[in-house]
């Protein structure tokens, strides 16, 4: 049985606003599979860093799921590569919590992103129950895919994940590329790595009344309307939309007194190091008059605007999956992506969208250009985008993550018993 899990986000709190600093699509899934294992009877408790002396210790984020505030380091938000020195107060206060129960509190340590794999590798070690981890980016994939003015993550978090695939329990991957990955990069054993897709929720992000939405957001009636969903910094390359549209332009000028670009997000990673250069990169290509910029949104208002938008591009150097291409395909809308990662999986080619090799923003620009000139096309990749969509709904993603972990704490009893 899994009764209670302690979950495990270090460095971003469920409780932020996915789409800027370092919250994203980990926020969703993290908070997205504890509401649906709390509604299955397993209580979860996520601890995450406290970032400010005005945070209470514990908040209700739904029935059956809280969020633990450890003091770790300062009381504000530090830059990822300042938080390995935390880890050590971090793992005392994770400690500290569980001590204040009855022995086997928990049942199992679920860990997200690497740095919370070493603390979680402690507790779990300590508390005699098994590790389950997901890693949700690989730093080697990352610096194998490098953008350009993009800093490579360093040899820290390169043996950091090392470590962790040879000590947990269980391996989470988002799609059988990053299982590859796993077991190809990190020499992780087959049996333990499962695949268990990321969802969206269906009963927010569905198909809507376009021209409602476009009159609500100030959108033209007729525009040709290109969305950018996601953090603002050179991995999710929102540049390549911005150049693809200054592309566009020069082979399809008709389309100028149209076209609308909406780039939805704030700065994140190496990108807040440079808040400006997106805007600053529209004026040098003379698209300042076309461009919007909207600051992150909840997920109702985002699916408004996935509703609003004839295509989303999605064209990181990577993604572990692809959370806002799936999103987008639920609201109706055709994707336009880079063939990497998760988004082979996230994205149906030809049939939900359509996946582009590389980055070139000409690529880009021949793709959306026909796209522009093909409202057909565009209206039968939506149908197949709604389609495609389905098969990936929250519950499908808690229901196989909860038999893992049952298996996981199976298999550490049987371990016990021998």
């Amino acid at each position: 049985m899994v009764n209670r899990v302690a979950t495990l986000s270090v460095h971003t709190s469920p409780l932020d606003q996915p789409g800027t600093g370092d919250a994203g699509g980990m926020n969703v899934y993290i908070v997205e599979t504890a509401k649906r294992l709390a509604e299955r009877g397993v209580e979860v408790d996520i601890f995450t860093r406290a970032t400010s002396r005005r945070l209470p210790s514990v908040v209700e984020l739904a029935p059956g799921v809280l969020v633990r505030h450890v003091p770790a380091g300062p009381f504000e938000e530090l830059d990822k590569g300042e938080l390995p020195r935390q880890l050590c107060q971090f793992t005392s206060g994770l400690l500290r919590v569980e001590a204040a129960h009855d022995q086997g509190h928990y049942d199992l340590v679920h860990s997200h992103y690497w740095l919370s794999g070493q603390p979680g590798w402690v507790a779990a070690h300590r508390w005699g129950v098994p590790l389950v981890h997901s890693m949700h980016t690989l730093a080697k994939v990352k610096n194998a895919n490098l953008a350009a003015g993009d800093a490579p993550e360093p040899v820290l978090r390169v043996s950091g994940e090392e470590q962790i695939v040879a000590d947990a329990h269980q391996l989470i991957a988002n799609t059988s590329d990053e299982a590859r990955q796993l077991v190809d990069l990190y020499e992780a054993e087959d049996e333990r790595v499962q695949t268990v897709a990321p969802g969206v929720n269906l009963d927010v992000f569905r198909p809507g009344d376009k021209e409602r939405v476009r009159e609500k957001l100030n959108l033209p009636r007729d525009a040709y309307v290109l969305l950018f969903v996601g953090r603002i910094q050179p991995l999710k390359a929102p540049d390549v939309l911005v150049r693809a549209a200054a592309e566009l332009l020069e082979t399809r000028p008709y389309l100028r007194s149209r076209l609308v670009v909406a780039i939805v997000g704030g700065p994140s990673g190496s990108g807040k190091e440079r808040p400006e250069e997106l805007q600053k990169l529209a004026a040098r290509l003379g698209l300042t008059d076309i461009i919007r910029f909207e600051p992150p949104q909840p997920q109702p208002q985002l699916a408004d605007w996935y509703r609003a938008a004839d295509v989303t591009v999605v064209p990181s150097h990577n993604e572990s999956f692809g959370l806002v291409a799936v999103e987008a395909q639920a609201c109706g809308t055709p994707v336009v992506a880079s063939a990497v990662g998760g988004l082979r999986t996230a994205v149906g080619h030809g049939v939900s969208g359509l996946l582009i090799n590389g980055h070139d923003p000409r690529d880009y620009a021949a793709v959306l250009g026909r796209l522009a000139d093909e409202p057909l096309l565009r209206a039968r990749l939506g149908e197949g985008a709604v389609r495609h969509a389905r098969v990936f709904g929250w519950d499908a993603t808690a229901e196989r993550l909860l038999r893992v972990y049952k298996s996981a704490v199976s298999d550490r009893v049987c371990a016990w018993a021998r």
